[in-house]
């Protein structure tokens, strides 16, 4: 019976012990559902801040927060990134306000499909949204059908891609608009005609949901508001509510740096030149790491980001190019060709009209100079072997000197080099004597005395 009991007892105390732990793992999932969780989206919109956004919903997920806060300020950015951020959005479990803030900030182009896209949108007092029309990338826009001459500009191939693209970002908008019950007529009037609206007339339009200060007073207008998630009504609580900013990870911010146009170009470089240093110095390793490492870096940012491959082509001519006057010194036309060919390639490499996207022309220059004293070097030193003495092949022994082994009626044996050569000379030279090589022919020499043979 004792045995029993303390078998009960451990039971008991066992299953306390489990409810505990139990209760303690609860009481932060309940904590966090009164939190709010707030991301930054600043500048242009890529690869970087698509991961961050996502990244950021993924937690709140976990967390059970009652609800996401973007503060955006941002010029636009690129489609793809734009439209996995809405797809993140979209599917998030905990309801999206998108808050352009703070004053003087905007969410132009992609700013304003994000706007559209999120459960709430809201905006700060004299903060703008639009201009969503999207350009023309990788080539000069085409005339407008009106300037055409022959009245058929519509009919271009050019006209033709720009409509498409028109068309395809007026539908994706209005159909964001129609989900959150927005005004969708306006939202395709900043697609087609690129109209841009001031806070108080967003509002008045239907176009966003508030127009808020602060967060915190956004966050007393979006009380007890009630929004449709996941099929299901949510009524949203922000009544003495936390505010916890989420930052972006190591992982992110990485890459923020390697996915920077001029970064990559950069690590580009890097790798092409390390590994060249590693191929006229075998054994050397250091250049030939840090080159594969960068090159292999630098490529993950190039299939992140929106290349134009005719720029890829007319770099990897121009590395091409570089990499043969190292290797077949032409006096610099190789190099200087390759010079020009990198230049093109590095200002159209990136297929983007966002500045923030496109290759620093200082950083163009700068690579293009360093390239150039590379082809300097290479010229100079192809120059300057003209000048020196040849040290290999059967040239290199006219002018040597030789020591005679046997020798009778003008013929014999020569040594020379740790060789022993057939010769023909003077007649009169006697062993150990010392002559010069005047010619070569086939196999045998042509020796001719030297001061201090016997005679």
């Amino acid at each position: 019976m004792r045995a029993a009991r303390e078998k009960a007892l451990i039971l008991r105390r066992a299953l306390a012990l489990l409810v505990a732990i139990m209760a303690v793992f609860s009481c932060p999932a309940q904590a966090a559902a009164d939190e709010a969780i707030v991301l930054r989206l600043d500048g242009a919109i890529g690869p970087a801040a698509a991961s961050y956004i996502a990244d950021g919903l993924q937690e709140a997920k976990l967390a059970n927060s009652e609800l996401v806060v973007i503060m955006m300020d941002t010029p636009g950015g690129l489609d793809t990134s734009m439209r996995e951020i809405i797809r993140a959005i979209i599917a998030s479990p905990v309801p999206v306000v998108t808050y352009v803030h703070p004053s003087g900030s905007r969410a132009a182009s992609a700013g304003t499909y994000i706007l559209y896209a999120s459960h709430f949108a809201a905006m700060a007092p004299g903060t703008n949204l639009g201009a969503a029309t999207p350009i023309q990338i990788g080539a000069v826009p085409a005339p407008a059908p009106e300037e055409s001459e022959e009245g058929d500009g519509d009919n271009t191939s050019t006209n033709v891609a720009d409509r498409k693209a028109i068309n395809d970002a007026a539908a994706y908008i209005r159909s964001l608009a129609e989900m959150r019950g927005r005004n969708a007529d306006w939202a395709e009037e900043a697609v087609r005609g690129a109209a841009s609206l001031s806070a108080d007339a967003a509002l008045e339009r239907g176009v966003i949901d508030f127009v808020a200060t602060n967060l915190r007073a956004l966050l007393d207008q979006l009380d007890g508001r009630s929004i449709t998630v996941d099929g299901g009504t949510r009524q949203i609580e922000t009544s003495g509510i936390s505010i916890r900013e989420v930052e972006p990870s190591v992982l992110n911010q990485i890459l923020a740096t390697i996915t920077n146009p001029n970064i990559a170009l950069l690590l580009l470089m890097i790798g092409v030149y390390g590994l060249i240093f590693e191929f006229l110095n075998p054994g050397a390793l250091v250049p030939g790491t840090v080159g594969a490492i960068s090159l292999l870096i630098g490529m993950y940012a190039l299939a992140v980001l929106p290349v134009d491959y005719v720029g890829i082509g007319l770099i990897v001519l121009g590395i091409g190019l570089m990499v043969a006057e190292a290797f077949a010194p032409s006096f610099g036309a190789l190099g200087i060709g390759g010079i020009a060919s990198f230049t093109f390639g590095a200002a159209m490499m990136f297929d983007t009209d966002m500045p923030a996207f496109q290759v620093n022309w200082s950083v163009i220059a700068a690579v293009a100079v360093f390239s150039a004293g590379f082809v300097i070097l290479v010229a100079r030193a192809g120059l300057k072997s003209f000048r020196h003495r040849i040290v290999s092949g059967a040239e290199e022994l006219i002018g040597a000197k030789a020591t005679v082994l046997d020798w009778q009626n003008g013929r014999g044996h020569v040594f020379v080099h740790s060789e022993r050569w057939n010769a023909d000379g003077p007649e009169g030279l006697g062993d150990g004597d010392t002559v010069i090589i005047d010619k070569v022919t086939g196999l045998r020499l042509g020796v001719s005395r030297s001061e201090n043979a016997h005679t």
